[in-house]
């Protein structure tokens, strides 16, 4: 890559880099984690785009972020499932902090759920809903990263909200 366009991708990603660490942080919970995500997105969307052209490189950002995130959740629920087999059978009498297994397999499919609900909607949409509710971000915000107006943006989240209420309710009566 030429210099001055490794400028341009430095420049694209400092612009985006306080939206996508609160994308990251509505998906871990833990803005230190949030902020490491951030930075190994940086590491591979630079190297992506050292092997040629990104097509929409912030939308390819944020993509590298939420896998980044969502991967690094199943990695950390895997852990915890490893070490609770290994606990020995005086620690079960100890209380646990955690939810009961009935509870977190339930928690598990609500949010299959919703992947599948939001997976549904227009990406425009989904994009929208997702920096709104997980990544924290104002209207303003959406409407400046997908090029479109503040009331256009708050639309695209609206109508993806109506979307998932009304088939998180059509599952229910189902």
């Amino acid at each position: 890559m030429s210099v001055p366009r490794d400028r341009a991708l430095l420049a694209l990603f400092a612009a985006h880099r306080r939206t996508l660490t609160s994308y990251a942080n509505g998906i871990v919970g833990d803005r230190g984690h949030a902020e490491d995500i951030v930075q190994e997105a940086w590491l591979r969307f630079d190297g992506a785009a050292a092997g040629g052209t990104v097509d929409h490189p912030v939308g390819y950002l944020y993509r590298i972020v939420r896998n980044l995130a969502l991967d690094g959740q199943r990695k950390l629920l895997r852990e915890r499932r490893y070490l609770s087999q290994g606990v020995d059978r005086n620690a079960e009498e100890v209380a646990e902090d955690r939810p009961s297994p009935e509870i977190e397999v339930a928690g598990r499919d609500e949010i299959r759920a919703m992947r599948s609900i939001m997976d549904e909607l227009p990406e425009k949409m989904r994009i929208a809903l997702e920096m709104h509710r997980l990544g924290d971000c104002t209207v303003k915000d959406i409407a400046d990263y997908l090029g479109i107006s503040i009331g256009s943006a708050h639309a695209l989240v609206v109508k993806g909200l109506e979307h998932c209420r009304a088939a998180l309710r059509r599952q229910s009566l189902g």
